[in-house]
């Protein structure tokens, strides 16, 4: 097999929670070896997992494939250790807010001096400049002020955000994107560089639909539950069945008349209100409701196979434990039963990223805090243990 396309890549990964964690786990997953810096008390998820039960499986999920080490970043020792770090590492993460680790004396322009050749990623919710840049960002924030949330939900209802965190992996998977960019050039040129990415800016193309329908409209766009966000395709939407719900899309005229040979209602074809997508849209509710009075006659499954025999895109609403144990996502290796020491027998998802000839990296545990200080510093700086038991004595690591 060949070798995995980050092997030998060194990162200094001091994200924290979500954003920075999964970008360096897509680069632990792709051969990487990270090297998770953290406070003496843990980063924030971890804490949050020692007090939370449900905090713990994400915690594992996002740092598996990692080597932990303690720093104290607001001593002298520790700061240099980071700098001494920093000198033969290919990347370096963070996603605190802007401004943090400048005031700490690590941030980009003290690092590029010591390393022309690093890659420095920076993940915040609003981005390094601009009059929002020192807003506090959460996911949650940040999906009620990209305007995420103002599309989410019923016509009738309230503002939803997404049952996901998708502002927080929206940021992770751009931070991946622009140190990988990075590292291309890197191999031509030699040099490093800063990207950056705003969670807001990675959240905005997913508005593509309802910026269509506020162009159109010169308006705002409406909330529209299950139906299509731009009102510019039908059927699409969520239909009840004897025991759940199924999602169906006619994008094309094709689905829509595979759609009424598979529901009996060929006598359908020729009625104006639904002859064009656009005629339904302007009928969907009469629409909707030839589709449901079939779904509500058969099971989910029992839909979705005569759906799948017919070409209609449908697919039945799984619970999150129903997907859990996907037989089609646990063949192809990106759910795992793995047996975790502090959660047992849990499955756990791999990399999306597939890169063939190669195989997948098998999962290990996230690290104790700490865990592998000693051995990062022994390695990578030649510390002694004497040297190491002086720096624990000042609280430096």
């Amino acid at each position: 097999m060949s070798e995995l396309p980050l092997a030998g890549i060194t990162v200094i990964d001091l994200g924290q929670v979500y954003q920075g964690p999964y970008a360096t786990f897509l680069m632990a997953k792709a051969g990487a070896d990270i090297i998770k810096v953290e406070p003496l008390g843990g980063e924030p998820a971890r804490v949050r997992a020692e007090v939370s039960a449900g905090a713990t499986l994400p915690f594992e999920m996002l740092n598996a494939n990692k080597r932990s080490i303690t720093l104290n970043l607001k001593t002298d020792h520790g700061r240099q250790l980071l700098l001494d770090l920093v000198r033969d590492a290919d990347v370096l993460v963070e996603n605190f807010a802007p401004g943090v680790m400048d005031r700490l004396g690590v941030g980009w322009e003290k690092l590029r001096q010591i390393n022309p050749r690093l890659v420095y990623g920076s993940g915040s919710g609003y981005g390094l400049s601009g009059p929002d840049r020192d807003n506090l960002a959460m996911d949650v924030t940040i999906q009620a002020v990209s305007g995420v949330m103002s599309v989410t939900g019923l016509p009738d209802g309230e503002p939803l955000r997404a049952g996901p965190a998708i502002a927080d992996f929206l940021g992770g998977i751009h931070l991946y994107a622009g140190i990988m960019t990075a590292l291309v050039q890197r191999g031509r040129t030699g040099k490093g560089r800063l990207v950056e990415v705003a969670m807001q800016e990675a959240v905005f193309p997913t508005l593509a639909s309802s910026l269509g329908l506020a162009h159109e409209m010169q308006a705002e766009p409406p909330r529209t539950g299950n139906r299509h966000s731009g009102l510019a395709v039908a059927p699409y939407n969520v239909y009840p069945t004897s025991d759940g719900f199924v999602a169906i899309i006619a994008l094309r005229e094709g689905h829509w008349d595979a759609l009424l040979t598979l529901i009996g209602r060929e006598d359908l074809r020729d009625d104006q209100r639904f002859t064009s997508n656009a005629s339904r849209v302007a009928n969907v509710e009469e629409m909707d409701e030839v589709v449901a009075s079939w779904t509500r006659r058969f099971s989910s499954a029992e839909v979705f196979e005569r759906a799948k025999l017919g070409r209609v895109p449908c697919a039945p609403v799984r619970t999150v434990l129903e997907v859990l144990n996907d037989p089609h996502m646990h063949e192809r290796g990106m759910l795992e039963w793995v047996d975790n020491p502090r959660l047992g027998r849990v499955v756990l998802p791999n990399s999306p990223l597939r890169f063939h000839g190669a195989d997948l990296v098998p999962p290990t545990p996230s690290p104790e805090l700490g865990e592998h200080t000693a051995m990062i510093l022994a390695e990578k700086l030649g510390l002694s243990d004497q040297d190491i038991a002086e720096l624990k004595r000042e609280k430096a690591i």
